[in-house]
């Protein structure tokens, strides 16, 4: 017969293993650790403007996920945001002309980058550049031109409207 020590010691072992497993988990859904890295080949793109783009936001070609943002530095000479991207390895036929953009997932959603293929034949590698980029569109920015157009253009009507006078 087992002593009742050695149950304990087992259901110990078991309850710690559990507590393991389900650490490893969580860490591997939210995505908070590199311990798992997936295979791939790195890609690098400069915005003007990123937004909230972060590190780990997706990458997109035709609205699936083919990769995400690793890494993101602000180039000292050009003071463009140069956002490295891990593209995975499965998707190794991405024209090399396409271009970049930074979009948003609904009307105040998480920003992720969508890669529009073209047509060279010619194909992304490890550490190539996607020339082509069109940066984010900042909803503060728009509203701002917005107003200030019409601000101008009600002050134009009102001088119109007193030279007539």
């Amino acid at each position: 017969m087992i002593s009742q020590r050695t149950i304990e010691s087992f259901v110990g072992l078991f309850l710690f293993g559990a507590l393991l497993a389900l650490i490893v988990l969580a860490f591997k859904v939210s995505g908070l650790t590199t311990i798992f890295k997936s295979d791939g080949y790195y890609v690098t793109a400069a915005f003007d403007d990123i937004g909230q783009l972060k590190v780990r936001s997706a990458v997109k070609i035709g609205g699936v996920t083919v990769g995400e943002v690793s890494n993101i530095k602000l180039d000292p000479t050009t003071f463009k945001a140069v956002v490295h991207m891990n593209i995975k390895s499965h998707v190794n036929d991405i024209p090399a002309d396409s271009t970049a953009s930074i979009l948003t997932a609904g009307l105040l959603g998480d920003n992720y980058i969508a890669i529009s293929p073209m047509y060279s034949n010619e194909f992304l590698k490890n550490n190539s550049e996607i020339q082509e980029t069109h940066s984010a569109m900042i909803l503060e920015k728009l509203i701002g031109q917005l107003l200030f157009k019409i601000n101008n253009s009600s002050k134009t009507t009102a001088e119109n409207e007193g030279v007539k006078s």
